[in-house]
């Protein structure tokens, strides 16, 4: 298939970060690639907690250890249960998915209102196997649900 007919089929924001992935792939040579799809965050009021949801990959096995953000006090990554975590295992190769229900990171004491369209800035810190810290800047959207579930929801009314 030529990049004609893949502009038909996958939306620009789609196959701009294919782009960036495959850059990203070419330029990695000493530590592994970490792949962020789909970030977003939960709207809330000023002062409240929220939360917030990606797609995570790597291509070595990691570990996210912390997350920061300025439009919050505090991050801290949560399991299933809401409970504390003091680490999430990114498998090589694996996505992991931090979701409504499952592991997640909340966002509390937020610095602003979050409301639909605005986006924050969450900066993730992820240890690879070899013990080398990457710090990964993620520009999340703040949204009702997952980008996922809306373009489902987009071509269920169709």
């Amino acid at each position: 298939m030529n990049l004609a007919a893949l502009r038909h089929r996958l939306p620009a924001s789609r196959l701009a970060l294919a782009g960036a992935a495959a850059f990203a792939l070419l330029a990695s040579d000493a530590s592994a690639l970490f792949i962020v799809n789909q970030p977003w965050v939960r709207l809330a009021r000023k002062a409240q907690t929220t939360n917030a949801y990606m797609n995570l990959t790597s291509t070595d096995g990691a570990t996210l250890l912390a997350a920061r953000s300025e439009a919050a006090l505090h991050v801290s990554l949560r399991s299933a249960h809401s409970t504390a975590a003091t680490g999430l295992a990114l498998p090589s190769k694996s996505e992991i998915a931090l979701a409504p229900g499952h592991d997640h990171l909340r966002l509390t004491g937020l610095t602003r209102a979050l409301k639909i369209g605005d986006r924050i800035n969450i900066t993730l810190t992820v240890r690879d196997d070899d013990g080398t810290l990457q710090e990964i800047m993620v520009s999340a959207e703040v949204r009702f649900r997952s980008p996922v579930d809306d373009e489902r929801r987009a071509h269920h009314h169709r």
